[in-house]
Formats: C-alpha cells, sequence, structure tokens
C-alpha cells in the first residue's frame, strides 16, 4: 500500500491533505472496537473536494487513517490545545470522547513508534520537500493544509463550528497579507468564517509556517456541512454543495497565489 501520493504542480502552493485517507492496515484493523472501526473522525472526501480545484497547486495526500497516527500532531506527542480537549499522535478516543480501541489492545508506546516512522515520518518527508521545490522555482512556497470536521462535536467545542475556519496560530504562520486575503476572500463568501477561532492552524501549519524564510502555512477547517449531504453515515458527498463551496476555495487560493507572487517579486 502506498502510503501518499504526489501530485507535482508548478506553482507556489502546495496542498497538504493529512486525514482525507481511509488505509488502516489489518493488524491495526482487529484491534479497533465497533466505534473505531467506522472511522468518523475522517476528513470525508476531503481530497475529491480539492481535486483539480487549482491546476497549478501541488497535492501531497495522506491515505493513512488518522486511528493509524495523526500526521497533522506532533511526532513528540505535545498537546496541541493545552488545557482543551483533543485527540493525540495516535488517538486513544474519538472526537466524541470515546474510546476507539478493544480493551487490553490499546497502542503501546512501541506501536507509536512504529507507526512514527511507517507513516507520519515519510509523509512530511514528502511535505518538505515539495515545500522546498516550489520555494526554490518561485522565492516562495504557501502551504494550504487541507481539513473538514462536523459541525457540532461538544467534546470539542461549544456550539456550531463556521463553515469555513482559518488557522494561523495568531498570525505566526505566514505574512499578514497571505493571511488577510484568505479572511478577505473566506469572508466575501455565503459561507460563515473566522480566523484563529478553535481551530488556530494543527502541528502541521505551525511546523512548516516559517514567514521569515518564506514559507507560509494556513490551514483551512471546513465544517462538513458545507458540502455533505449528512454528518453522519454513510457520509454522502453532495455535488452541489461541493460545486458552490469549490468556486469560493478556487478563488482563495487563486488571490493567496497572486499575492504570494506579488510578495517574492
Amino acid at each position: 500500500m502506498q502510503v501518499f501520493d504526489v501530485h507535482r504542480g508548478d506553482g507556489p502552493i502546495v496542498l497538504g491533505q493529512p486525514h482525507g485517507g481511509t488505509y488502516v492496515p489489518e493488524d491495526i484493523a482487529d484491534r479497533l472496537n465497533e466505534n473505531g472501526s467506522q472511522l468518523a473522525d475522517t476528513d470525508w472526501h476531503i481530497n475529491r473536494l480539492y481535486e483539480g480545484i487549482w491546476p497549478t497547486a501541488t497535492v501531497v495526500q495522506s491515505h493513512v487513517h488518522r486511528y493509524v497516527i495523526d500526521a497533522n500532531r506532533d511526532p513528540a506527542g505535545v498537546s496541541l490545545y493545552p488545557g482543551q480537549n483533543t485527540t493525540t499522535l495516535v488517538p486513544m478516543t474519538d472526537f466524541d470522547g470515546k474510546s476507539i480501541w478493544q480493551d487490553g489492545k490499546e497502542p503501546t508506546e512501541g506501536d507509536v513508534e512504529a507507526r512514527r516512522q511507517a507513516y507520519h515520518a515519510p509523509y512530511h518527508t514528502a511535505l518538505a520537500a515539495e515545500l522546498d521545490r516550489v520555494k526554490a522555482k518561485h522565492g516562495i512556497a504557501v502551504l494550504f493544509d487541507c481539513h473538514s470536521i462536523r459541525s457540532r462535536i461538544p467534546f470539542l467545542f461549544q456550539g456550531t463550528l463556521p463553515e469555513m475556519n482559518i488557522g494561523t496560530d495568531g498570525g505566526a504562520t505566514c505574512a499578514p497579507a497571505i493571511e488577510a486575503i484568505a479572511h478577505e476572500f473566506s469572508a466575501s463568501s455565503p459561507y460563515s468564517t473566522v480566523l484563529n477561532g478553535r481551530f488556530r492552524g494543527g502541528w502541521t501549519t505551525r511546523h512548516y509556517g516559517r514567514p521569515s524564510e518564506g514559507v507560509h502555512a494556513i490551514q483551512m477547517e471546513l465544517a462538513q456541512s458545507a458540502y455533505l449531504t449528512a454528518e453522519a453515515a454513510p457520509w454522502a458527498y453532495d455535488e452541489r454543495k461541493a460545486r458552490r463551496l469549490r468556486r469560493w476555495l478556487h478563488d482563495i487560493l487563486d488571490a493567496i497565489e497572486d499575492t504570494a507572487l506579488e510578495l517574492a517579486s
């Protein structure tokens, strides 16, 4: 099984997709309980949603499910949101705080390290290489990290999540002009939008976002209500909703690329 794919583009934008995969090796799947086997916390159809949306973008997508190991968590196991409910490098629970592993078959420290080497590290090696490549070509690279999540998860946040959640770790991971144009276009869309709300950018965004070195990073966390028929199994992709959302995502990426190339000139 190829654990990730890279589709190279000619522009300065790299689309990271760490959570769209559903691959779980058989030996790990056999240890999940009935709840975990549902893989409910997938970023459902995120690869399809962004497919071909910006033809010059490079895409790095993981096929490995986040229950195997979460490619958007610090490999050292440091919490993204200290003091708040969240999931770990290898999750013990789902987004509702319910166990995903059979009793006595939870991952050990050795399991975590083996999975880090087999799945987490190769994905990030590929992602880093593509960012280096596009930066060498354009003098700038922009990582646009693509995510989605159910809009109502009381264990993680109160109320209903806005449909477009932009994270730049308070502006630390990208130039102000890139953050501003992404937020401006999102705010002008018909979707509810927040900048650095509950989702301020995961480890990927915070790790790679080094504006002073010409590498900028933004996380876009979409509410799945914006493009799924319903936020429940069978997690059906809604063509009409998705077509509408893709138009705005296209325009956001267009504006980000124009701004990035201006900064690099």
